[in-house]
């Protein structure tokens, strides 16, 4: 049985908004990716922005950090 996933409400929006500002996703970040992707109840437009934050790592966009957060 997997265990059931909820996210913080606004808690994808702020991380694809930090995201977005600093370029870089933390592993808290990944987390944060893996949770709302796990989360059932998305919406479509939720999905389309975490689908486009991967496609932002994948292409090099965005740097990919194994630290819990970003040194400001």
């Amino acid at each position: 049985m997997i265990p059931s996933v909820q996210l913080i409400p606004g808690a994808l929006s702020e991380m694809i908004a930090t995201v977005a500002e600093t370029k870089v996703l933390t592993r808290a970040d990944r987390y944060g990716l893996m949770a709302a992707l796990l989360d059932e109840s998305l919406s479509e437009e939720e999905l389309e922005a975490t689908n486009r934050l991967v496609r932002a790592v994948l292409k090099g966009r965005v740097k990919v950090l194994d630290r819990i957060s970003v040194e400001v």
